[in-house]
């Protein structure tokens, strides 16, 4: 760029095409053009750019023990509410079918969850006591 007194900024040069050398002969490098040059860098910088976002996403989406704990504890905590609405319903007399199948709804919902085999096996034994509770309420209908 030069800067002149009377008639401001005007353009000199710039980046154009390549102008052959003082001798007349252009310089090039065998194979440039198969190669792809600066187009293959530019592409596989802006792949890195996608990967590494990749990468910080992934990180930020893995549960670390303390969230893994606290989501555990609220799902157990759901399955500990309904159990105490259906202490309340037995104390009252009052037991429903409704009751029971949030009770088995919730104890499917937790198996999916978990990889213990002792608390397998506790889940086991409350939904098949929900469902013979079910099951006895469904035969009292039928023969009343």
């Amino acid at each position: 760029m030069k800067v002149g007194a009377s008639s401001g900024v005007t353009a000199r040069g710039g980046a154009g095409a390549a102008r052959p050398a003082a001798g007349g002969a252009a310089f090039s490098l065998p194979g440039a053009a198969q190669a792809g040059g600066a187009e293959a860098v530019v592409r596989t910088a802006g792949m890195t750019g996608v990967a590494s976002l990749d990468a910080l996403l992934a990180l930020q989406e893995a549960e670390g023990p303390t969230e893994r704990r606290r989501k555990a504890v609220r799902r157990a905590g759901r399955i500990l509410d309904v159990l105490e609405d259906l202490k309340i319903a037995v104390l009252d007399g009052a037991v429903s079918g409704a009751n029971l199948e949030r009770l088995v709804r919730a104890v499917r919902d937790q198996r999916d969850n978990t990889d213990e085999p002792g608390l397998e096996s506790l889940l086991n034994e409350i939904e098949t006591r929900a469902e013979v509770e079910l099951a006895k309420l469904e035969r009292a209908k039928i023969a009343a």
